[in-house]
């Protein structure tokens, strides 16, 4: 498991990669799109300046995820990177609507002033290339640091990876058939696209910052690591929750309430290193050590091992 010191380091390069990338393309493109009459082109290259505002947006995260934790934020900074995904998430789904409304107008207008002409084939091409190479690119580090937020740029890119080819695709359809209308009706196709993958990035980053999980595979390995110890039983009030890609986990178990403390705790220690050996990635683990057979009411909160398991 990498340390919060090292996944910083990892996104801040990450992020200075995508910066000049896209700082290089979004200029390339939108200089196509101007010079070819394309605003299928120069939407894609809106979309890239979106991608280097969300790598300006993430160098800035990854100061901040990298600080201790202090008084104001005992649990860390690590959801700040949680919050910069859901803002992604908002300036791509602006993007999106503001190409959608610019070219339903330029259509009701007529579809535009004239063919666009092949620089912005050229545009299209090397956009495709250069998506490609840094989708690729954000892919491998956000693996490697466990990044949300890096995970979601390189869908971001790899989708505009397609995004291109839609560009490239209605640019044949629009030079081959003489009519500039084409255009105008794959740079809505763009701006749908661009919401689209908006919506999926911010049911991801609402889903940790509500404190959910997309399934049940790392509580039955929690439950899985409590029966390998000893003395450890009942399972219960489970809750699992992410903080810049890393489990913080809340447990009870239940022991023989004959034990003295010293034995208790020893039970609860052999737990989380149970849980540590199942479950990668780990923030902080709570271990709650109840004497066996005090059930209290009321305790509505998290998973208990039955609630996970498929009814026999």
């Amino acid at each position: 498991m990498r340390s919060i010191e090292e996944r910083a380091k990892l996104i801040r390069t990450a992020s200075l990669i995508a910066l000049f990338g896209n700082l290089a393309l979004g200029c390339f493109k939108i200089a196509g799109g101007l010079l070819a009459g394309s605003l299928a082109v120069l939407g894609d290259g809106i979309d890239s300046l979106v991608d280097i505002g969300i790598a300006l947006m993430a160098l800035v995260v990854s100061r901040v995820v990298s600080r201790p934790a202090d008084q104001g934020h005992p649990w860390g900074h690590g959801r700040a990177e949680t919050v910069a995904t859901a803002l992604l998430a908002f300036l791509l789904f602006f993007a999106g609507a503001q190409l959608i409304l610019n070219s339903a107008g330029r259509l009701i207008a007529g579809g535009g002033p004239e063919i666009p002409g092949k620089l912005a084939v050229i545009a299209a091409l090397v956009s495709i290339a250069g998506k490609l190479l840094l989708a690729l690119v954000q892919h491998r580090f956000g693996k490697k640091a466990d990044s949300a937020m890096l995970r979601a740029n390189a869908r971001n890119m790899g989708a505009d990876v397609i995004l291109s080819t839609g560009v490239l695709a209605g640019l044949g359809f629009s030079i081959g058939s003489g009519s500039a209308a084409i255009d105008s009706v794959t740079a809505i196709l763009v701006g749908l696209w661009v919401i689209r993958s908006a919506v999926a990035i911010f049911i991801e980053a609402n889903l940790e910052l509500m404190d959910g999980s997309a399934g049940v595979e790392a509580y039955q390995a929690v439950f899985e690591a409590v029966r390998s110890v000893g003395g450890a039983a009942n399972p219960h009030r489970t809750r699992m929750r992410r903080i810049a890609g890393l489990w913080d986990i809340d447990i009870d178990i239940e022991v023989a309430p004959d034990l003295t403390v010293s034995a208790a705790h020893s039970i609860a220690t052999q737990v989380e290193r149970a849980i540590k050996g199942r479950v990668e990635g780990i923030y902080d683990i709570m271990v709650h050590v109840e004497p066996a057979g005090d059930h209290p009411q009321g305790e509505g909160y998290g998973l208990s091992e039955k609630e996970i398991l498929p009814p026999a």
